[in-house]
């Protein structure tokens, strides 16, 4: 990459910061449909296809946020260590996202990161842009679970889904926790607890749960 390429990237990339920064400050202090397109184009000093250019549509100035963690598990079981099983990486790499407060797994108590939970929840339009995070999530994961000597399509994909649904559980419980006025460090142990509790139950599957 020459000189003036990486001139024209690095501006894009703080052009796109930009407007990503005034449309979730727009958003938590208005309300995300209270908001327009052209509110944020304007509050981030670009035009409105220069807006549209690096955001396609409204719900992406939020889901944005999400893109890294679309394929964090595939990436988590890739690159494990030799010898490590897949569901032992997953568990390690949850728990190193609880132990540093990561947002995904619900157990940040910034306020932001409150607001932005409690948004997404409320907005009938970004609940239906996490479900298809969710299901791409779980599918990226199935893929890295698949290769090689790993199991058949279909148990991986089972596999996944039950790994993606039990963390989206997981997170869910954390935040109503914080947000119940629990501290993150307060209920750091508890989050640890109910995690290990969780993958217990999908290394020897339900059975000793439901009979």
């Amino acid at each position: 990459m020459d000189a003036a390429t990486g001139l024209r990237e690095r501006k894009k990339q703080r052009t796109r910061e930009a407007i990503a920064e005034a449309a979730i400050t727009m958003f938590l202090e208005h309300g995300f449909d209270q908001v327009s397109c052209a509110a944020v184009a304007a509050r981030a000093e670009v035009s409105k296809p220069t807006l549209f250019k690096h955001f396609p549509t409204k719900e992406d100035l939020v889901m944005h946020v999400l893109a890294d963690h679309e394929d964090e598990l595939a990436r988590t079981v890739r690159e494990r260590p030799a010898g490590e099983s897949p569901l032992a990486a997953l568990r390690r790499h949850l728990l190193d996202g609880l132990a540093a407060r990561d947002a995904i797994t619900g157990l940040n108590d910034a306020p932001q990161v409150l607001a932005l939970y409690r948004m997404m929840e409320a907005s009938p339009t970004l609940s239906v842009r996490l479900l298809a995070f969710a299901a791409r999530r779980a599918d990226a994961l199935a893929g890295a679970l698949a290769e090689g000597a790993g199991p058949g399509e279909l148990t991986s994909r089972v596999a996944a889904h039950q790994v993606t649904a039990t963390l989206r559980v997981l997170a869910d419980e954390n935040v109503r926790r914080i947000a119940g006025g629990e501290s993150s460090d307060e209920f750091h142990h508890d989050a640890v607890a109910a995690a290990e509790r969780a993958f217990e139950m999908l290394r020897t599957g339900l059975g000793d749960t439901l009979g």
